[in-house]
C-alpha cells in the first residue's frame, strides 16, 4: 500500500509534501497561539494543519520503510535518516496532540474560548512554541540526511 504510487516510489512524492507541510504548519499553528487577534481566522487551519502533519509523517515514515524494503541496499546508506524520520514522528505526534489542545483552549468550534486562565496560556503557548520549534529543527535534519544518503558523490565537485 505504501510502496508506489503510479511507477514512482510513494515516499519520494510524499516527503515533498511533508518538507513544506511541516513547517507551515509549525507556522501557523505558532502564530495561532502567540497572536490572539489571529485565533478565529486561523483555527481551524491550525487544526486541519496540525493533525495533518501526523497523517503525513505516518505516511512518510511508512511509505521510506516500503522503498527500503524493496531497495534493501539502501539500509546502511539511510540509516541516520532513518533515525531522524522515527524522531520526527514521534515530534508530530506531540505536535498533533499540542494542536488539538490549543485549538480547544483558545478557539474551541465555535470560536470561543474555553479558559480565561492566563497561566495555562502562557503553558499552552509555550508549548505550541517550543514542538513548532522542534518540528521545524528535525524536519531539515531529518530531510538533508536522506538527501546526503542519496546524492553524496553523486554531484560533480564544486
Amino acid at each position: 500500500m505504501f510502496e508506489r504510487f503510479g511507477d514512482l516510489p510513494l515516499h519520494v512524492l510524499v516527503i515533498h509534501l511533508t518538507v513544506v507541510l511541516l513547517p507551515v504548519a509549525a507556522l501557523t499553528l505558532i502564530a495561532f497561539a502567540v497572536v490572539p487577534k489571529w485565533r478565529r481566522l486561523l483555527r481551524w487551519p491550525a487544526l486541519v494543519l496540525g493533525v495533518g502533519t501526523l497523517v503525513c509523517a505516518y505516511v512518510a515514515k511508512k511509505s521510506g520503510e516500503a522503498f527500503v524494503n524493496a531497495v534493501p541496499t539502501l539500509a546502511k546508506a539511510i540509516q541516520l535518516h532513518e533515525k531522524r524520520a522515527d524522531l520526527l514522528f514521534w515530534y508530530c505526534v506531540i505536535f498533533a496532540v499540542v494542536a488539538v489542545a490549543a485549538f480547544l483552549l483558545f478557539a474551541g468550534v465555535r470560536g470561543d474560548r474555553a479558559t480565561s486562565s492566563r497561566p495555562l496560556e502562557l503553558v499552552t503557548q509555550a508549548a505550541v512554541v517550543v514542538i513548532a520549534v522542534l518540528v521545524i529543527w528535525q524536519t531539515v535534519r531529518t530531510g538533508d540526511a536522506g538527501a546526503r544518503a542519496v546524492w553524496e558523490g553523486q554531484l560533480p565537485p564544486k
